[in-house]
């Protein structure tokens, strides 16, 4: 249960960054936006995983001999690109405008890494809507955090967040090839 919290934890961290950009370029309506953001972000990131479990489960037969494989190269490949996306420009920097559609372009955008990472349920011994819903709110609350802490300390931890959760979702791939 352990791992599905970490894994939780480094996947929330994409929404997270988003989160404490929007919240350091809106500050105004923090509230509302932080109940959005919590509510969209958490949303997505509860389901995301679960497709990607439904779609692991379907082809687990023909690969479970690879399935540690696959999974390691998922979590290194959504992990190595969320340490390139801590050290790149965000795109809640163009944005001026904090609308629904907004909110559910970024949702889905930070929530497709989690998608894929959902394959990796189908190695861990959980139930794989209490392992969704455990990530939905862990994303919910980090989202929910994440514009106040923006709203009040600017950009300085966005990327470094979204390198962290990188280096997790790293390691946690190389604990399911190796163990």
């Amino acid at each position: 249960m352990i791992e599905v919290f970490i894994l939780a934890v480094a996947l929330s961290m994409d929404a997270f960054a988003v989160s404490i950009g929007l919240g350091s370029k809106h500050t105004s309506l923090t509230r509302s936006l932080a109940l959005k953001a919590g509510v969209y972000f958490g949303l997505f990131q509860g389901l995301m995983p679960l497709i990607g479990y439904l779609g692991g489960k379907g082809v687990l037969g023909w690969v479970e001999a690879y399935a540690h494989w696959i999974a390691f190269g998922l979590l290194l490949l959504i992990g190595a690109k969320m340490i390139f996306e801590a050290l790149s420009e965000g795109i809640e920097e163009d944005i001026a405008q904090i609308t629904h559609k907004v909110l559910l372009l970024l949702a889905i955008a930070t929530s497709i890494d989690a998608m894929a990472a959902g394959f990796t349920l189908t190695l861990l011994d959980v139930h794989p809507l209490l392992a969704c819903a455990i990530i939905g709110a862990v994303t919910l609350v980090f989202s929910f955090v994440g514009v106040f802490v923006g709203a009040r300390s600017g950009t300085w931890l966005e990327s470094k967040a979204e390198l962290l959760g990188g280096v997790v979702l790293i390691l946690i791939g190389f604990k399911i090839l190796l163990f």
